[in-house]
């Protein structure tokens, strides 16, 4: 079985452990997932079956919508409510307060990963060293937020903020709300998200985990192994260029660009990945599939 599933991850699970749901369904497939929810975190996780494990490396999944609640009044040694909470402020403040100062996270920012992160730090993850009671100087990282939308602000206590964000990968939404919660003088934390894209994966087109029950179930579910390749060229060859793209060999390919292409043989099934050498006007595979249904 080769092709990609979009999950609905539910919260209170980790990202293998979907993987773990989902390895009794399909013994002996090898099975991926792309990017990482915590296990607090509901929504899209696209993960790659068989095959489509070797694709992960070309699906442009850069970009990740979330829709969150953070919850002011206090502060989280883990930035969410998961963890141990400090009371701070039961101030309710000010609607127009709240939107200036998360206005000013849009564009590219620098954030400080959490302790309670999978960043590595000399060979350790900073979860490992947070655990042990360690605190080491985390560098921050450059992260872009493209749009940072405020959907409702509670009048009650503890106030809550709903919101939406746009954001590059790597972001940080916890800490996004740990700054904000600084910066307002209350403290926050984040208490709930739901990522509702991933790239090319979209929540409105999702599948729950608990409906995968068995074989068929999740085969009807699956897409096919180009489906997170779309803004890749097509390319149909005939039998003896199949042949060669199968044997590692280049084809001549006039007027060729240097981007990527999606290959095809004539009754359309998904071949294999090349590049362009416009230079030498070559088409070079760099990922092939030689056997099996892609689709």
């Amino acid at each position: 079985m080769n092709g990609f599933l979009n999950i609905n991850k539910p919260s209170g699970i980790t990202s293998y452990d979907v993987i773990r749901r989902l390895k009794p369904i399909i013994p002996g497939i090898k099975i991926g997932h792309l990017g990482t929810l915590d296990p607090m975190a509901s929504g899209v996780l696209p993960i790659a079956l068989g095959s489509a494990t070797r694709l992960i490396q070309y699906i442009e999944d850069n970009w990740k919508t979330y829709e969150g609640e953070m919850t002011l009044g206090g502060v989280s040694d883990t930035q969410d409510k998961t963890g141990n909470i400090t009371p701070i402020s039961n101030e309710i403040l000010d609607k127009d307060r709240i939107e200036t100062v998360m206005r000013q996270y849009i564009g590219e920012i620098e954030q400080i990963p959490p302790m309670f992160s999978a960043v590595h730090h000399k060979g350790k993850r900073l979860y490992q060293l947070a655990r042990e009671g360690q605190e080491v100087k985390v560098e921050p990282r450059k992260v872009t937020i493209t749009n940072l939308t405020i959907l409702d602000i509670s009048s009650d206590e503890p106030q809550r903020v709903r919101f939406r964000v746009e954001c590059s990968s790597g972001t940080y939404v916890r800490t996004i709300c740990h700054d904000v919660g600084q910066e307002l003088g209350s403290g926050a934390y984040l208490s709930s998200l739901i990522r509702t894209r991933s790239g090319p994966f979209f929540f409105e087109d999702s599948v729950n985990l608990d409906e995968l029950t068995d074989y068929e179930t999740l085969a009807s579910k699956k897409l096919p192994m180009d489906a997170p390749l779309g803004k890749m060229a097509m390319v149909f060859l005939d039998e003896a260029q199949v042949w060669k793209i199968k044997n590692g060999q280049a084809l001549p390919w006039p007027g060729v660009n240097s981007q990527r292409h999606l290959l095809y043989d004539e009754s359309r099934e998904f071949l294999a990945i090349a590049r362009g050498d416009q230079e030498q006007g070559l088409l070079c595979p760099e990922t092939v599939f030689t056997g099996g249904k892609n689709k």
